[in-house]
């Protein structure tokens, strides 16, 4: 492709792009296709000879929408969001033009640069302590990985590292309602799952404090190691806040590693009205949320924070020979703050959501989209036929139908509800299950979400519900 047919080329695909947002309602949001339908359409061997670009756009819409599930269309309601914005795609597009690979200051000066800033932003907009140390991560399950890989270094006297577990005996503490993402770091940790101690929820499915207190006790009798408590600000099922600053006091009594997820809630903190759900996190030791799901910048961006970013370096720092450069101790190089060497030029997008936004652009949005849920919340109260499940504390409504006795049947019925819904093409919602009964997931936290689209979703989970 000679430079004249990129640009050429560079204005169909932006094109695409800006029919594709502009039209996204027409597409059914959760893709339709059975498994292999797209493999299908895929040829088996590689072409020995390049293609026109012309057939390669072609194909992306008759062979691959198809089978993709529309995670910006406004009627996507399932997991939490992954959202994007137009600022945030043009970022993606520069920095996939620039093509750096940013493990070190001296590989790209302005990308450390723009990420220690960026960092410092997000600690401005949404309340953290200034004196903390900020990183972008890929995702929350590894920043969770991080901060429990450095919980373990210092439990250990970082001793593991170099010479591998001898018989120390961890234990990590977390809430019954904790993300799968902590189970997988225990494992990988080689902490091993056993020693994943779940700590019993309150009516709220938040953690409960003296029972976290109990369980530590317990563990000190036995011969055990407290090595990392991990409280969720926003847990995947219902969104229930875990007590942070009681914990706080827990983990600063016993001396014990304290790592805050807060990878979809975080974002509403940039509201001062919801920042008494992190009163004492100056107390932890590391928090992460993820400005990919609910701060408009396109996956994937974890914003990791750390107070002790020595421990935190010296759990992953490794210096071959070909690493060394001059300026080593005056910058940050971000290759020594997780697990990989190779980085992307992550920074950019939040430097152009937060600038076309502004931090009042964005605080404008979330609170719509919180406006949105607490709708929802009422129309769920008023009609007999439904019940919350829990409490709402942001963007997530977590309710089921409950009409008939046998609750058995009313499973049942919320189950059948949720696929009508999928299948029609016309809204995607997820479920859960709390106190073991199947109960369904509205989250209106999507970029382009507006009260029609709730308003129609709402109709037909009634509908759905008297067909059945």
């Amino acid at each position: 492709m000679t430079p004249e047919e990129f640009r050429t080329n560079g204005h169909k695909v932006i094109d695409w792009v800006a029919d594709y947002l502009e039209n996204i309602e027409q597409y059914p949001v959760k893709s339709q296709v059975k498994p292999g339908d797209i493999s299908a359409t895929i040829a088996d061997h590689p072409p020995e000879i390049g293609e026109p670009f012309e057939e390669l756009l072609l194909d992306v819409q008759q062979k691959i929408l198809p089978g993709i599930t529309h995670w910006q269309h406004p009627n996507f309601h399932a997991y939490f969001n992954a959202n994007n914005s137009h600022a945030s795609i043009l970022a993606e597009l520069i920095t996939a033009a620039i093509g750096a690979q940013c493990m070190i200051w001296e590989t790209s000066p302005a990308a450390a640069e723009l990420e220690e800033k960026m960092m410092n932003w997000l600690k401005e907009l949404t309340g953290l302590p200034a004196d903390w140390h900020g990183v972008i991560q890929d995702t929350a399950s590894t920043g969770t990985l991080v901060s429990i890989l450095t919980a373990r270094e210092k439990a250990t006297h970082f001793n593991v590292n170099n010479h591998g577990f001898s018989n120390e005996k961890l234990r990590v503490y977390c809430s019954a309602q904790t993300h799968s993402s902590i189970d997988k770091a225990i494992k990988i940790s080689g902490i091993g799952l056993t020693n994943l101690v779940k700590i019993p929820v309150d009516q709220q499915l938040a953690m409960v404090p003296h029972l976290l207190e109990k369980a530590i006790q317990d563990d000190l009798s036995s011969g055990f190691i407290p090595c990392c408590i991990v409280t969720t600000l926003g847990t995947t099922s219902t969104t229930a806040m875990d007590p942070l600053d009681e914990i706080s006091d827990i983990a600063l009594k016993y001396g014990i590693w304290h790592h805050v997820d807060a990878a979809y809630a975080g974002t509403a903190f940039i509201l001062p009205e919801y920042r008494h759900f992190i009163k004492g996190i100056e107390k932890a030791d590391t928090y992460l949320f993820n400005p990919h799901k609910w701060m408009f910048t396109n996956f994937d961006c974890t914003a990791y924070y750390v107070k002790d970013k020595e421990a935190l370096i010296q759990t992953f720092e490794i210096l071959p020979e070909y690493l060394k450069t001059g300026t080593r101790g005056k910058v940050n190089d971000y290759r020594d703050w997780g697990i990989q060497l190779g980085r992307r030029f992550r920074a950019l997008k939040l430097w152009f959501v937060i600038r076309e936004y502004g931090a009042s652009g964005i605080r404008t949005s979330i609170k719509e989209h919180i406006e949105l849920a607490k709708w929802l919340e009422y129309k769920v109260i008023e009609h007999p036929d439904f019940e919350m499940v829990a409490d709402r504390t942001l963007s997530l409504v977590v309710f089921r139908y409950c009409k008939e006795i046998d609750d058995t049947k009313n499973d049942a019925i919320n189950e059948a509800i949720l696929a009508k819904i999928n299948k029609s093409g016309k809204a995607y919602i997820t479920h859960t299950k709390v106190n073991n009964r199947y109960v369904l997931r509205v989250v209106t936290g999507q970029t382009n979400v507006k009260i029609q689209h709730i308003e129609k979703l709402w109709a037909m989970i009634q509908e759905s519900s008297k067909s059945i």
